[in-house]
């Protein structure tokens, strides 16, 4: 195999985005969608010119024209949507979060260990070349006190929501909500960096629906805390940091890191300090922000792999432990979790 045929399922504007990456690496080939609707899959076929439509997830999977299916569906049916595809010998792609809760996360990566097929969540962020900045340029810091990050975004959906309109983005049915949809993007790399908590203290702002609107969390850690905000009723332009007795790393956007910087710890000579001079760390790179995940996923398939090193099945299952114990503590229950 030089090519990895793909089948998408969700025709939303996430998949938009991810095509629009994928299609920059050249092992990359779009053949099959998936959707309900028939007229959906149509012109969603049109748009991205591919070859063919199915409106069964079950006909796709079982279809010798994919190896393997990117999933972009609700929160719900990620993990039954997997095991599915898994279980037809399809490797998957799965947009974040990997699951509504870890029970269903561990049954993705028993199901991944079954089939031996590649299972990967589709969290860009920490496969991004200036997140590798960021991890290679650890040391810097010295020894790690702190850990901040900070992602708020305005939803879209949310005017319609406070007009009473039902709306997906805040239904537990959906198994949606803040920590899930953007809380996970500053969680994420904190388990790449430095592995499971050992104490998680969250709070958060619970809408009349049932999901999280907003929530903030300290996570305890050997000689180092973490501490992360996130919201979808709300913007912030807050940098996120890691603090060290060195110096501090500085990334604009965790969702997506365009800019990092290493700060040293001012130096104090006579009772004075001296300027710190800011050391730049970006990576300049003429790639989509989604070609790295599909690349990533394209090049386990290829080689062999089932899991990746980054984006591993168990920093994914920690992360679904992680924000099952927020959910638990800010009140925030999915009919997935019964």
């Amino acid at each position: 195999m030089d090519k990895v045929r793909f089948g998408v399922v969700g025709t939303n504007f996430i998949t938009d985005w991810v095509l629009a990456g994928a299609v920059q690496d050249s092992r990359f080939e779009l053949s099959a969608v998936c959707s309900r609707s028939e007229d959906r899959a149509e012109e969603f076929a049109v748009k991205h010119n591919i070859p063919h439509r199915f409106t069964s997830l079950e006909e796709m999977a079982a279809s010798p024209f994919i190896d393997a299916v990117y999933i972009a569906t609700p929160n719900f049916l990620h993990a039954s949507q997997s095991i599915l595809c898994m279980s037809h010998g399809k490797h998957v792609l799965c947009e974040k979060p990997l699951a509504s809760n870890a029970r269903e996360a561990e049954e993705m990566l028993a199901a991944s260990a079954r089939y031996n097929v590649t299972l990967m969540e589709a969290m860009k962020p920490t496969l991004t070349p200036n997140f590798r900045s960021v991890a290679e340029n650890l040391g810097r810091v010295g020894k790690v006190r702190r850990y901040s990050a900070s992602y708020c975004q305005y939803s879209s959906r949310y005017d319609r929501f406070k007009a009473g309109e039902t709306v997906n983005a805040f239904n537990p049915e959906y198994s949606n909500g803040a920590v899930m949809d953007i809380g996970v993007y500053t969680i994420y790399p904190m388990v790449v960096l430095f592995g499971m908590p050992e104490r998680i203290t969250a709070s958060g702002t619970l809408l009349p629906s049932g999901t999280d609107g907003q929530g903030s969390v300290l996570f305890g850690y050997a000689g180092m805390e973490a501490s992360v905000i996130y919201s979808k009723i709300s913007d912030s332009c807050q940098p996120s940091e890691i603090q060290g007795e060195e110096g501090t790393m500085v990334m604009d956007r965790i969702n997506m890191i365009g800019k990092v910087s290493f700060i040293p710890r001012r130096k104090m000579t006579g009772g004075r300090g001296e300027p710190a001079v800011p050391v730049d760390l970006t990576l300049a790179t003429d790639k989509d922000e989604y070609f790295y995940e599909v690349s990533e996923f394209m090049d386990l398939v290829l080689s062999g792999r089932r899991e990746s090193s980054v984006n591993s099945h168990a920093n994914s299952l920690a992360v679904m432990k992680i924000t099952d114990e927020i959910r638990r503590q800010t009140g925030v229950v999915f009919p997935a979790d019964q």
